[in-house]
């Protein structure tokens, strides 16, 4: 089986690449990456072939899916601060590239699209826990793209008889995660400053949660919706449900470190949303053996590695 993965030398890529390359189904694996956020150092132990470049060449797309059956589509810009500074990018690169996929497995007849869409349309609706059912209330330019890219998938599903497979992730975090730039999460941002022994800096009062979801328990889904050909006629919630507080983010990555980190408030910022919890039945239904890792052993996860990457300068 070959799968290609859009964003395949980022984050979230980089570990599904990994994670795709240990199945014996899987027979050959095609990151497509610009490497505007991602790098070619995460690929660089692992047997997969790059295809360098944005998924805006139709060009290169036509190259990459050349028998494919599955594409994993997870090129995007993230970031809710960057697509308030500049929306235009944001949209381009997550609804505009996932149409251009779409058209590209059309076009090579691709049974199956997984892609990667975001908590974040949800925004301002105050419902807990999300579920999918509820209306769609984006705040942001970037959740409004991500809410398009979906809608542009469900789309082809309907028109075309496209098999795709839309997961809305929620605050995903571990290891491969870039922490050096302005628009850093806020898990590898916290690691990174406690690991440097600079104060945490907490935007608002540190009373918003999130739903904090190891990498590891998202490429395991990724991997399964993969090999079983599993569709969706709505997008899916990938999390379990957890609500964890920015203040506990904190407590529990003082109990890994094993002492305490001082913390600076700043204020609010626009287009982040005060609370994100997932109703995760409707993946229980499709994946009644999905497990989450623990938020403390992800943490633990992510400490290692990024004391050996991350400050070591890699």
């Amino acid at each position: 089986m070959k799968v290609v993965v859009t964003g395949g030398a980022g984050f979230i890529g980089a570990n599904l690449v990994r994670a795709l390359c240990e199945v014996p189904q899987v027979t050959d694996v095609v990151a497509v990456d610009d490497l505007s956020t991602g790098a070619v150092e995460n690929l660089l132990d692992v047997p997969v072939r790059l295809a360098r470049g944005t998924v805006l060449d139709p060009d290169l797309l036509d190259e990459a899916f050349v028998g494919a059956q599955s594409v994993v589509h997870l090129g995007a810009l993230g970031s809710v601060p960057r697509s308030i500074d500049r929306p235009l990018p944001s949209h381009h690169a997550n609804a505009t590239g996932t149409l251009m996929v779409l058209e590209a497995a059309r076009r090579h007849e691709v049974s199956q699209v997984v892609l990667a869409s975001s908590s974040s349309v949800y925004g301002a609706n105050p419902v807990l826990p999300r579920r999918e059912t509820l209306r769609p209330m984006p705040v942001s330019p970037y959740a409004v793209s991500k809410l398009a890219a979906e809608a542009y998938a469900l789309s082809f599903a309907s028109c075309y008889g496209l098999s795709v497979l839309p997961f809305r992730f929620f605050n995903v975090f571990g290891p491969r995660q870039a922490a050096h730039h302005a628009y850093a999460a806020v898990v590898p941002r916290f690691v990174t400053a406690a690991l440097a022994g600079r104060p945490l800096r907490v935007y608002g009062d540190g009373q918003q949660t999130r739903d904090f979801t190891y990498v590891g328990s998202v490429t395991a889904v990724i991997v399964e919706a993969v090999l079983r050909r599993v569709a969706a006629p709505d997008a899916v919630n990938l999390a379990f449900g957890a609500r964890v507080s920015l203040l506990d983010l904190v407590a529990e990555l003082e109990d890994v470190l094993g002492r305490r980190l001082p913390v600076i408030h700043e204020p609010p910022r626009p287009g982040d949303v005060r609370d994100s919890q997932a109703d995760c039945g409707r993946l229980r239904e499709l994946f009644p053996t999905a497990r989450p890792v623990p938020l403390r052993v992800g943490l633990e996860e992510t400490v290692a590695w990024m004391s050996g990457h991350v400050l070591a300068g890699h």
